[in-house]
C-alpha cells in the first residue's frame, strides 16, 4: 500500500454498530411517586438521547478504556446501557420507568467520582440520583482478561433509587416552567447533587439533594433578575422575592462548569442572552447579547429564542469554550466563544468564530476547542451531519459526513429469481435491517407472534418465512393459478412486509443526539433504535460517496492544495461520479456477474460503455469528455488512484505480542477493540469501503476503456505510451476482483459449527501441527450471526493488527488512543489480511479452523482464476474443504496440486515444519508426509494408497522415505482387505526391520480376520523362516483357546510338505493343551493333536520318523528381541547343560494314549479335568481307579508297564463299600460299573451292584496272573485289613493257588478259627482228601511227587491257640489241629516206610 501516505483521512461516514442475532436482555425498574403523582397525561416531551465517555476512555491502561454509557428517553422511560469497545458487558443495560412522570429531554446527566458512577435525572415532577460502582472499584485487578466483564448495571436492582434520600419531587412554588426543557445537573465538592432547572415564573432553580451518606435536607435557590430597580442599583443578583417575570427571562439551554468549590451556570434565554451565574455568590457574573454577533438581527429581536442551543468545552490548556447555536427561520448559526476572566474576576467573552449554515432543524450538536460537529434533519427528514474546525477553516466551509442510508425501499427481482429467495437476502443481508425492526414488523405483519421476544437471527428469519406464507397461503381463494399469477402474489405479500421493514428501520434510525468522546476524538451517533458511529474514510472515498452538492465547497473545505495532481484528483473523480450515476441497474449486474461468474471484468467493462454511448440522451460521454480535458495527466493521475487502493504488501504481516514488553502492557493491549462492537464497526467499515471502492474501480475500467476507445493523441497526448494503459487496466481488473471478494466475505455469514465438530477439526488440524498457528487460536463457537470477516477479525486479525501497532521497540504512552486514528490503521492493516494478494493466509487458516469449509470452498473458487499468490496453499485448503465434504478423490487431486508449490509459500513451509517428520529427505516428501497423516487421521486409506503410490516416486533414491511409504501402503491395503497387495508391498519394503513389523502384522491380522488360507499360500520368498518364527513366538505368546497360530503353523508345514515340523508343531501343542488348559475341550484338542502328530510321521520314512521334544516350561523369545538382564543390568546367561530328547514314533503312540485316557477320564467325571490334564501315568492310575474306569486303567498300566496292584486294591476297596454301602452308592455304582467289560454275561437271575464288582474282581483276578500271586494277596490283604469275611470264591481260588500264604494271611489278622479249618482242610488234602481244590494233583503216597505242609505257620498257629487255655474254644481248636497233624505224621511215617521199602 505505498500509496497510503499520498491522501491523507479527510472524510467521515457513520456505520451501525446494532449487533445482529437476539436482542441484549434489558431489566425494567419502576418508580412510582409515593402519592402516586399528577395524571400521566398532564405532559410529554420530545424524545431525547446522551451519553457519556468515562475520563479514562481514552488512556491505554485504564479500566474505563473505550468505555462508555448511553441512555435514551421516551415518555417516562429511560433507557440506559453501558458499552465497551474492548471487552463484551454482561447486564448492560436496564430500563427505568417514571410513572405518571415524563424525562425532560436532555435531563440526564452521568458524573464521575472515586468510588462511583453517579446519574442524575430530572423529569417533569421529580428529580433523581443513582448511585453506581465506578467499574475500578468492580474488579479485583486493573489487568482484565477475559473477553466478557460485568457492567455497572449488573446490580442495579441493589440499588436504593427509590430511597427518599436519592430523590425529591420538584416543588409547586416556585415550579417548573411549562414551556421549557432546558435542565442542568451537577456534583458538589461535597458530594451534593444539584439541578439547575427553569422557574415557572421565570429565571433558574436549583435544588441540592445533600449526599447520600448525610443526613439533610434538600435546598432551593433560585437564580433569576430582580426588580428594575434592583436591577440599577445592584445589577444582577439572586432573590427569594417573586416579581413580574417576563417569558423572555425564561432559560431555553443550560449548561454548568464546575471550578474548584464553585459553580458557573450558563444560561442561554429566549431573548438571545448569554448569563453566566455563580452558584456559590448566586450572582450574575456576565451577560451578553448574542443579537450582537448576528449580522442582521432584526427580526431575531422580535422573535423568542426557542430554539437556541449552549455547549461548553473546557481544555487545560485552552481553558473553556462556550458554543452557541442562534436559531433563525430560514438560516441558523453558531457562535464559538472563550470565556475570559480578569483579575478582579470580571468575565467576558472573547468571539472565536461564527459559523452559518442554511439547515433548518437542528437536532443536537457538539463542541470541541477545534470543532463544531452538528446534527440536523433536512426538508425531507433525512438526517445530516457535518462538521467544521472553527479554528482553521477560514472560509467557514462545512464538512459533510458520509451518512449510512436507509435501504432501498423497492427490491428489484428479476425474472430467473425466486420471489421468497430474493426478498428474503434482501431482507437479511447484513448491515440492512436491525433485528427490533424486523421483529416490530413481524408482530404488525402476524399479530400472533407478538409473544415471540426473544428470537435469535435464525430463529427470527424462520418466523419472517412462516409468517409471509402463512398469509400469502390463507389469501389465496383459487385453487388453480397461473405461474405468473403466482409468482405476482408473492411479490405482493413480501412487498408488503418488506414495506413494513423499512417503516420500522426507519422510525429506529431517526436520529437524536451525537456522542462525542473529548478523549479520543470518537464520534457516535445516537438514534432511536441503536448506536453508530462516525469513521475516518479517505478523500478518493469521501469526494465519490458525496450527494448532489457541489464538489467545489468539499474540495475547499478538505484543504487540499492548488497543485496541478489536486485538480487533476478531482476532475477524475467527477468523471467517475457521472460514469456511476449513469449506469444503470442492469448494467451494474452485468458488471457483477461477470466477476461472480469468474469472467475478465474488462469485457464487462466494454459492454457497459457500449450501453452507456448506445443510450446517451443527456451528453454524457461529452459532459465525460470535457472533464477530461481538464485533466492535465491522466495516466498518473489514474495511476495514483490505483496505487491508493492497492492493499498489496510484501511486508511480514504475521506479528505476535512481543515478550519484550512488560506484561501489563501486554494484558492491556490483548483486549484492547476485543468486543463484539468494535469487530462489527472495524469489519462494517471493511465492507463499507469494499463496496465503495468496488464501485470506483468498475466506473475507473469503464473510463479507462472509454480512453482506449478514444485514442492516445485525442485526450492523452502523444507521450503517451499504450502498454502504459494496458498494465493500468490490468491492475484496476485486480483491483476490482479483490474487492468483490472482500465485499463478499464481509457479508457471508459464518456457519453455526456443533462443538463436536470443533474438536474433531482441532484433533485433524493437530496432526497438521497447525494448533500452534496464529490464524488457529483455540476458536470460539460461532456467535451467529456473524460474517466470517468479523470472525477473523475477532478471533485472528484484531491481535495481529494490535502486534503491530504497538510494536515491543515503541513507546507506550497512555494517551496515545486516537480513534480516527486507530480506526484508520485497523482497517487497513484488516485490508491487508484480506488482501487476496498479499503473501500472509491468515484467513483461509481461520476459515479451516473455524470449520466454515462451505465458505472456504466459495473464497478459493472466487480467487482461483485470478490470483497467483498461495496458489498452492488454496489448492490445499481447497482439498480440505473436499474431505469434509466427503469428496475424497477430489481432495487428493489437490493436495497433489499444492506440492509443486513447496517450499514457495510460508503456509506450505509453515506445514512441513516440524520435528517429528518421518519422510525428511526433501520438503515435497515431508509435506506428503503430512496430507498421509491427514488422510490418516479421517480414515480414509484408499487415498491414502494412492498418494503414498505417488510420493514413492519421488522417493526413488531415498530408502528409508520409501520404506515408510511402503510400510504406509501395506498398512492400509490390509485394512481394507487385500491381503495380495499388501503382500506385495510387504515384500518391496527396503528396511528389513520394518519389512518384518508388516510380516508379523500380517500373520496376526489375518488370522484375527480367518483369511488363514491366503496366509498359508503365500510365496515367502526370502522370509520362510522369518514368518515361521513370527508365527512360533505368536503360538507360545497368546491363548491357546483363542488363537489358532499351531494350527496355523501346522497347515503352513502341510501346505510346504514340511511333515516332521508339522508333527513337532502339533506335538508341542498337545503338550501345551496339557498343561495350560485343563478342560474337556482341551483335552480333546490334545488328543487330536497327537493324532495329527502321529499321522505326519507316518507319511515319512521310518528313519526319519522322529521329533525333538520341545523343551518343557521353557521360554520361548521372539526373533530379534532384545537380550534379557538380569537385576544389575548384566545380560542373563542362557541356561546350559539341557539335553535334547528325540521322541520317535512309538513315543508319540504312548503319548496318544496317555492323551486318550485323560480325556475318557474327563468325559466320565468331568471334574477331573482339571487335575487329569497334567497328571503323570502313575497318578492317572489312581484317577481312573477312583472313577471306576479300571479296563482304561489297566490298559494305561499296560501300555506304560504299571503294576495292576493300584487297580485290584482299588476295585476290591469299592466291593467292601458296595457291600456295606446304602442305596445312594449301589445306584452310583452302576455308572462305573457300565464303564468296564464283563467277561461273561449273566441272564438266568437278577443280579447286583456289589455282585457284579465281586464278578468283576474275580475275572480280573483270573485275567491277569503275577509273580507271587501278587493280586490275590493285595486282594485278600485289603479285604482282611477292612475286616471283610473273605468270599467263598476267594478262598477256593486263592487255596488252589497259594494255601499257605492264606493260611499266613489268616495268622496276620488273628483268624484262629479260619485258620484251624484251612490246616484241617489242607491236611486233609494232602492226605488225597478234596486235593483238587488244593491244586494238588496227586496227595500223599510213596510213589507220587512229594508233597509239604506249612510247617512254620502251623506252628504259629499251634502257639496261638496254646497261648490261652482258659478259652475252651481255643483247647478245642488246639486239639483238633493236634490229633489232625499226629494222623497226618503217622500217614507220613507209613507213606515213608513204603517209599523206602520201594527204594530198596
Amino acid at each position: 500500500m505505498a500509496a497510503a501516505v499520498v491522501l491523507a483521512d479527510r472524510g467521515y461516514l457513520e456505520l451501525s454498530a446494532v449487533e445482529r442475532g437476539k436482542q441484549r436482555r434489558v431489566r425494567e425498574l419502576v418508580f412510582s411517586l409515593p402519592g402516586g403523582g399528577v395524571s400521566p397525561s398532564a405532559v410529554r416531551y420530545a424524545d431525547s438521547a446522551g451519553g457519556y465517555w468515562y475520563q479514562g476512555s481514552g488512556q491505554l491502561g485504564s479500566v474505563t478504556r473505550n468505555r462508555f454509557i448511553h441512555w435514551a428517553t421516551s415518555g417516562g422511560t429511560l433507557e440506559l446501557a453501558e458499552e465497551s469497545l474492548d471487552i463484551n458487558l454482561l447486564n448492560n443495560a436496564v430500563h427505568i420507568k417514571f410513572q405518571n412522570c415524563s424525562l425532560l429531554p436532555g435531563g440526564v446527566h452521568i458524573f464521575e467520582t472515586q468510588n462511583n458512577v453517579v446519574i442524575l435525572i430530572s423529569t417533569s415532577q421529580t428529580v433523581h440520583r443513582l448511585m453506581l460502582p465506578h467499574p475500578a472499584r468492580m474488579y479485583r485487578s486493573e489487568l482484565i482478561t477475559e473477553s466478557q466483564m460485568q457492567s455497572i448495571f449488573t446490580d442495579i436492582g441493589k440499588v436504593h433509587f427509590r430511597d427518599p434520600s436519592n430523590f425529591y419531587v420538584i416543588p409547586t412554588l416556585p415550579g417548573l416552567a411549562a414551556s421549557s426543557t432546558a435542565s442542568a445537573a451537577w456534583l458538589s465538592s461535597d458530594g451534593g447533587a444539584l439541578f439547575a432547572l427553569p422557574s415557572a415564573s421565570g429565571g433558574i432553580f436549583v435544588l441540592n439533594l445533600p449526599p447520600h451518606n448525610a443526613h439533610g435536607t434538600v435546598s432551593t435557590v433560585e437564580l433569576k433578575q430582580s426588580s428594575v430597580m434592583q436591577r440599577l442599583l445592584t445589577g444582577w443578583m439572586p432573590t427569594a422575592i417573586r416579581g413580574d417575570q417576563s417569558l423572555s427571562d425564561l432559560p431555553v439551554s443550560l449548561s454548568v462548569h464546575c471550578r474548584e468549590h464553585d459553580a458557573f451556570v450558563f444560561a442561554l434565554y429566549q431573548d438571545h442572552k448569554l448569563r453566566m451565574w455563580s452558584y456559590k455568590d448566586q450572582m450574575c457574573l456576565m451577560v451578553a447579547d448574542m443579537l450582537d454577533f448576528v449580522p442582521v438581527s432584526k427580526d431575531l429581536r422580535l422573535a423568542a429564542g426557542i430554539g437556541h442551543k449552549l455547549q461548553l468545552a473546557y481544555s487545560e490548556t485552552l481553558g473553556l469554550y462556550i458554543g452557541v447555536y442562534l436559531h433563525a427561520p430560514k438560516q441558523g448559526q453558531f457562535c464559538v466563544f472563550q470565556l475570559v476572566s480578569t483579575e478582579s474576576h470580571h468575565y467576558s467573552l472573547d468571539h472565536i468564530s461564527s459559523l452559518f449554515t442554511s439547515q433548518e432543524t437542528l437536532v443536537d450538536f457538539a463542541l470541541t476547542t477545534a470543532e463544531i460537529w452538528a446534527l440536523w434533519h433536512d426538508d425531507e427528514n433525512q438526517a445530516t451531519v457535518k462538521y467544521i474546525n472553527f479554528e482553521h477553516n477560514v472560509a467557514g466551509q462545512w464538512n459533510q459526513v458520509s451518512v449510512q442510508p436507509l435501504p432501498d425501499e423497492e427490491v428489484d427481482i428479476r425474472d430467473d429469481q425466486d420471489p421468497r429467495e430474493t426478498y428474503s437476502e434482501a431482507i437479511f443481508m447484513p448491515g440492512q435491517f436491525t433485528n427490533a425492526a424486523l421483529l416490530k414488523a413481524l408482530q404488525i405483519f402476524s399479530p400472533g407472534v407478538e409473544r415471540l421476544s426473544d428470537l435469535s437471527w435464525d430463529e427470527l428469519r424462520r418466523e419472517i418465512t412462516i409468517a409471509v406464507e402463512n398469509e400469502f397461503q390463507s389469501n389465496i381463494t383459487e385453487y388453480e393459478f397461473s405461474q405468473e399469477e403466482f409468482r405476482q402474489l408473492q411479490i405482493e405479500f413480501w412487498s408488503k412486509f418488506y414495506a413494513y421493514c423499512l417503516q420500522y428501520q426507519e422510525e429506529l434510525s431517526r436520529p437524536l443526539a451525537l456522542l462525542l468522546n473529548p478523549y479520543t476524538s470518537m464520534v457516535g451517533l445516537l438514534k432511536k433504535g441503536y448506536l453508530s458511529f462516525l469513521v475516518p474514510c479517505s478523500l478518493m472515498d469521501h469526494l465519490y460517496l458525496l450527494t448532489d452538492d457541489p464538489l467545489v465547497n468539499e474540495v475547499e473545505s478538505t484543504g487540499l492544495d492548488e497543485s496541478e495532481f489536486s485538480h487533476d484528483l478531482v476532475s477524475l473523480i467527477q468523471c467517475l461520479r457521472l460514469i456511476g450515476e449513469s449506469v444503470s441497474v442492469e448494467m451494474a449486474l452485468t458488471m457483477e456477474m461477470d466477476c461472480c461468474r469468474l469472467q475478465p471484468p474488462e469485457r464487462a467493462a466494454e459492454q457497459i460503455l457500449r450501453d452507456l454511448i448506445a443510450n446517451d440522451t443527456e451528453n454524457l460521454m461529452e459532459d465525460i469528455h470535457s472533464k477530461l480535458q481538464e485533466i492535465k495527466n491522466p495516466i498518473n493521475t489514474i495511476g495514483v488512484l490505483i496505487q491508493e487502493m492497492d492493499y498489496e504488501t510484501d511486508m511480514e504481516m504475521e506479528r505476535r505480542f512481543s515478550n519484550a514488553q512488560p506484561l501489563n502492557v501486554r494484558m492491556h493491549l490483548s483486549q484492547l477493540y476485543g468486543s463484539s462492537t468494535a469487530a462489527n464497526v472495524v469489519c462494517r467499515g471493511v465492507h463499507k469501503l469494499s463496496v465503495t471502492r468496488f464501485l470506483i474501480c468498475r466506473d475507473l475500467l469503464i473510463l479507462q476503456q472509454l480512453l482506449l476507445r478514444l485514442g492516445d493523441a485525442a485526450i492523452l497526448g502523444g507521450g503517451q505510451v499504450f502498454h502504459t494503459q494496458q498494465n493500468l487496466l490490468h491492475r484496476t481488473s485486480v483491483l476490482i476482483l479483490s474487492y468483490y471478494l472482500i465485499r463478499w466475505a464481509s457479508q457471508r455469514l459464518a456457519s453455526d459449527v456443533p462443538v463436536d465438530e470443533l474438536e474433531s477439526n482441532l484433533q485433524h488440524l493437530s496432526v497438521l501441527k497447525l494448533t500452534d498457528s496464529t490464524a488457529l487460536t483455540p476458536l470460539s463457537l460461532v456467535t451467529s450471526p456473524q460474517t466470517i470477516v468479523e470472525l477473523f477479525f475477532h478471533e485472528v486479525a484484531r491481535k495481529h493488527t494490535i502486534a503491530q501497532l504497538f510494536p515491543s521497540n515503541g513507546t507506550w504512552d497512555e494517551t496515545a488512543l486516537s480513534w480516527p486514528q486507530m480506526f484508520s490503521d485497523i482497517s487497513s492493516c484488516l485490508l491487508q489480511f484480506l488482501w487476496p494478494s498479499n503473501p500472509g493466509f491468515l484467513f483461509p487458516e481461520c476459515l479451516m479452523g473455524a470449520c466454515q469449509y462451505t465458505q472456504l470452498q466459495e473464497y478459493i473458487r472466487l480467487l482461483e482464476p485470478w490470483c497467483h499468490v498461495n496458489v498452492g496453499s488454496c489448492c490445499f485448503m481447497m482439498g480440505r474443504c473436499y474431505l469434509v465434504m466427503g469428496e475424497g478423490h477430489k481432495a487428493l487431486d489437490c493436495f497433489c496440486e499444492a506440492a509443486s508449490e513447496v517450499e514457495k509459500e510460508e503456509f506450505l513451509d509453515r506445514l512441513i515444519r516440524s520435528d517429528d517428520i518421518e519422510m525428511g529427505s526433501t520438503p515435497r516428501l515431508q509435506y506428503y508426509d503430512k496430507v498421509l497423516r491427514l488422510l490418516d487421521t479421517m480414515g480414509l486409506p484408499e487415498l491414502i494408497i494412492q498418494l503414498a503410490t505417488l510420493a514413492i516416486t519421488e522417493a526413488a533414491d531415498d530408502w528409508r522415505s520409501q520404506a515408510t511409504l511402503r510400510t504406509c501402503i501395506f498398512k492400509h491395503h490390509l485394512d481394507l482387505g487385500h491381503n495380495n497387495q499388501a503382500y506385495e508391498a510387504l515384500t518391496h519394503n527396503p528396511d528389513s526391520s520394518r519389512q518384518l513389523d508388516c510380516l508379523r502384522q500380517l500373520v496376526v491380522v489375518l488370522c484375527e480376520r480367518s483369511q488363514l488360507q491366503d496366509l498359508v499360500e503365500f510365496p515367502y520368498v526370502n522370509l520362510h523362516n522369518e514368518v515361521v518364527g513370527i508365527i512360533e513366538y505368536r503360538a507360545r505368546a497368546v491363548d491357546l483357546m483363542t488363537h489358532n497360530y499351531y494350527e496355523l503353523l501346522y497347515a503352513f508345514h502341510v501346505y510346504r510338505h514340511n511333515y516332521r515340523k508339522a508333527g513337532s508343531v502339533m506335538f508341542e501343542y498337545g503338550m501345551r493343551l496339557g498343561r495350560e488348559v485343563r478342560t474337556l475341550c482341551g483335552l480333546k484338542k490334545q488328543a487330536n493333536c497327537y493324532l495329527a502328530a502321529i499321522n505326519c510321521l507316518r507319511l515319512i520314512r521310518p528313519e526319519n520318523a522322529w521329533i525333538v521334544q520341545p523343551a518343557s516350561g521353557a521360554v520361548y523369545e521372539r526373533p530379534g528381541a532384545s537380550p534379557k538382564r538380569s537385576h544389575d543390568g548384566e545380560c542373563a546367561t542362557v541356561p546350559t547343560g539341557s539335553q535334547i530328547e528325540i521322541l520317535e514314533l512309538k513315543d508319540l503312540e504312548r503319548e496318544c494314549a496317555l492323551a486318550r485316557i485323560r480325556l475318557t477320564l474327563a468325559q466320565h467325571d468331568s471334574s477331573s479335568a482339571a487335575v487329569a490334564g497334567s497328571s503323570s501315568p502313575e497318578e492317572l492310575v489312581v484317577l481312573l481307579v477312583q472313577a471306576g474306569l479300571f479296563d482304561t486303567a489297566i490298559s494305561l498300566c499296560q501300555t506304560y508297564s504299571l503294576s495292576l496292584t493300584p487297580i485290584f486294591e482299588g476295585l476290591t476297596f469299592k466291593c467292601i463299600q458296595l457291600q456295606f454301602g446304602g442305596e445312594a452308592a449301589l445306584a452310583e455304582a452302576w455308572d462305573w460299573l457300565a464303564a468296564n467289560q464283563f467277561s461273561s454275561v449273566i441272564a438266568t437271575k437278577e443280579t447286583s451292584a456289589t455282585d457284579e464288582a465281586w464278578r468283576l474282581l474275580s475275572s480280573y483276578l483270573d485275567r491277569f496272573k503275577s509273580q507271587n500271586n501278587l493280586y490275590h494277596r493285595c486282594v485278600i490283604n485289603k479285604l482282611l485289613s477292612h475286616g471283610m469275611p473273605l468270599p467263598n470264591w476267594l478262598i477256593n481260588s486263592y487255596k488252589k493257588i497259594d494255601a499257605a500264604e492264606l493260611l499266613r494271611l489268616y495268622l496276620n489278622y488273628d483268624l484262629l478259627e479260619e485258620a484251624v479249618d484251612l490246616v484241617l482242610e489242607y491236611v486233609d488234602a494232602v492226605l488225597g482228601k478234596g486235593h483238587s481244590y488244593f491244586g494238588i494233583e496227586v496227595p500223599l503216597s510213596a510213589t507220587s511227587p512229594r508233597v509239604w505242609l506249612p510247617y512254620s505257620a502251623i506252628d504259629q498257629l499251634l502257639q496261638a491257640l496254646g497261648e490261652n487255655t482258659a478259652n475252651h474254644h481255643n483247647t478245642v481248636l488246639y486239639q483238633k489241629v493236634h490229633d489232625k497233624l499226629e494222623d497226618y505224621q503217622q500217614q507220613v511215617a507209613v507213606t515213608t516206610h513204603d517209599l523206602l521199602y520201594l527204594r530198596n
